[in-house]
């Protein structure tokens, strides 16, 4: 295995700024083929529903199912699974699961409303999506964790129906998928995949009713399906790869910030980990120990290729000076892994989850802490935020007018609609006024 070779960035160089954007740019490859296969799956799911689903499941995941039926797990298989993974895994689940409900709760938004003098009431009402559907990958990996993440805010939220897609090659399922299904009491599990998951659940089948709105992750095929099917339903978001950036006062163990670099970089190849940092002998032992501990991992190979082609440290001048680089990065992840991190928090604009201190690891939030792990990536986040309750409720303005608030606001309207050219905008208006007049 070839040593270890981040790119390296100083922050003082003349074309730094070019560097910086081109270490961070990412766009996701969806080539004509893959459009075109994907485009001609959503066509096949839209036309022949239910048997369009047994025959590509048939087809891409190597099973051997004649009808829906087989497709779709019964709750009694779910509970099956949690009763029989080891007890470890189902504590672990279940504490993680109490955890991230406990921290959803507190986003729960609540209908409001006010009343004006004249007695006219407006307000706000909230309401949840009457169903959803959370696609979880299946077959190289699996993510019992997203399953939770995912599912926990939608049932808190107040969701319907939750629909869960998993796809099943060779009629292979993770048991520790099937067991957080059942400890975040989703309603339906069905075993598809790919893009004809995400056809069936934005426009329907025999046996599917549409969803309001996808979430979860997937391939190239779920991701170009979800554009594609955007508009007719809902999404989260269309997540690039993980991205980890940490920020080092140079006083933390070397060895902790390597693992926390490799903790992103062992996911895929295209992920990228990146140490900030004004102490340049700190940025040599924390490399130092990246080439000592790769080899004890699992995925070396992974995580090498990753770090080698997205990985970089970057020498900064000063505190101040990293933070501004990294609101240009805007991370999916961002450890502040230096003292007193609270006083950062009012310079850091763009983040999708802070991890504050040098006892807070990124893989904390990955599982158990509490917030959600579903961020916005590929600095989307200088504009989006993390999966949560809110995603799954929607807003309804409420206005009740008075008669003497109707009258009131028809002469401000009347006024506004003829200077559009719209007369019946105009009148609808005014005959409120003239009637409270009468």
């Amino acid at each position: 295995m070839s040593p270890l070779s981040p790119q390296r960035l100083d922050a003082s160089a003349a074309d730094f700024d070019r560097q910086l954007r081109e270490l961070i740019s990412w766009e996701q490859v969806s080539d004509s083929q893959v459009e075109a296969r994907v485009r001609d799956i959503i066509a096949a799911v839209r036309r022949d529903g239910d048997a369009a689903l047994v025959a590509l499941s048939n087809q891409f995941d190597r099973r051997n199912v004649t009808d829906f039926t087989q497709l779709e797990l019964p709750q009694s298989e779910l509970q099956q699974a949690l009763e029989a993974i080891p007890a470890a895994q189902r504590t672990a689940l279940e504490a993680a699961a109490a955890r991230i409900e406990s921290y959803h709760r507190h986003q729960l938004q609540q209908s409001w409303s006010y009343r004006e003098s004249d007695g006219t009431v407006l307000g706000q009402q909230i309401t949840p999506l009457d169903r959803a559907g959370l696609y979880v990958p299946g077959g190289k990996a699996s993510y019992p964790s997203s399953v939770l993440m995912n599912a926990i805010p939608a049932k808190v939220a107040g969701v319907g129906e939750l629909i869960v897609t998993v796809p099943a090659p060779d009629n292979q399922l993770s048991p520790m998928v099937l067991a957080a299904a059942a400890i975040a009491g989703v309603d339906r599990v069905i075993t598809i995949g790919g893009a004809q998951a995400v056809a069936a659940l934005a426009y329907g089948t025999q046996s599917i009713a549409k969803v309001d709105k996808i979430v979860g992750p997937g391939n190239i095929y779920v991701a170009t399906a979800k554009r594609m099917v955007f508009g007719a339903v809902g999404l989260d978001m269309v997540a690039g790869p993980s991205e980890i950036l940490v920020i080092c006062d140079g006083q933390t163990d070397p060895d902790w910030i390597a693992m926390d670099l490799f903790s992103q970089a062992e996911h895929d190849e295209q992920a990228q980990s990146i140490l900030i940092s004004w102490d340049s002998e700190f940025l040599e032992r924390v490399l130092a120990s990246m080439q000592r501990l790769l080899p004890t991992l699992e995925r070396a190979e992974v995580i090498a290729k990753s770090i080698n082609d997205r990985g970089a440290f970057i020498l900064v001048d000063s505190p101040a000076q990293a933070v501004a680089v990294s609101n240009v990065i805007a991370p999916e992840h961002l450890e502040l892994s230096v003292e007193q991190p609270e006083t950062w928090l009012a310079e850091i604009r763009h983040a999708g989850a802070i991890f504050m201190g040098r006892h807070t690891p990124e893989a904390l939030g990955d599982y158990c802490a509490g917030p959600n792990h579903v961020l916005p990536t590929s600095a989307t986040a200088r504009f989006s935020s993390p999966l949560g309750v809110y995603d799954f409720q929607k807003r309804s303005s409420l206005i009740n007018c008075s008669a003497s608030g109707a009258a009131q606001l028809a002469g401000i309207a009347s006024v506004l609609a003829r200077g559009e050219s719209l007369t019946a905008h105009a009148r609808s208006a005014e005959m409120r006024g003239e009637s409270y007049e009468q």
